[in-house]
């Protein structure tokens, strides 16, 4: 195997455990799949930095359902289609739109 040599700028300095770990990376895998992990990370990157990095499934279902009230849980699910609609504009995937369903249902059976 021939030994290529890259030099790199990085932001700050790298410990000797991450130096090894790159080297461990850059010499199990091939250079194209390098690239592609690469161009993703740059991606995620400049998202996050401007800050239109979209979060997991997890985060939105917490951020949808973490302060609604019994009542607001039981007006939800009456109007549930229009509910279904005004997520679908969001982006929300159905797998996502019925977790946030039966947490709804969870809450709306509160307090009753």
């Amino acid at each position: 195997m021939q030994k290529h040599t890259v030099e790199l700028p990085l932001s700050k300095k790298p410990t000797d455990a991450e130096v090894r770990k790159l080297k461990d990376y850059f010499r199990e895998m091939p250079v194209d799949e390098i690239l592609t992990g690469l161009k993703f990370a740059k991606n995620r990157w400049s998202a996050k930095d401007a800050g239109t990095l979209k979060v997991g499934r997890k985060s939105i279902i917490q951020k949808e359902v973490h302060s609604v009230t019994t009542e607001q849980a039981q007006w939800r699910l009456k109007n549930w289609k229009m509910m279904i609609a005004n997520y679908r504009r969001r982006g929300y995937s159905y797998p996502t739109i019925s977790r946030i369903k039966k947490i709804l249902i969870q809450k709306s059976k509160k307090k009753k």
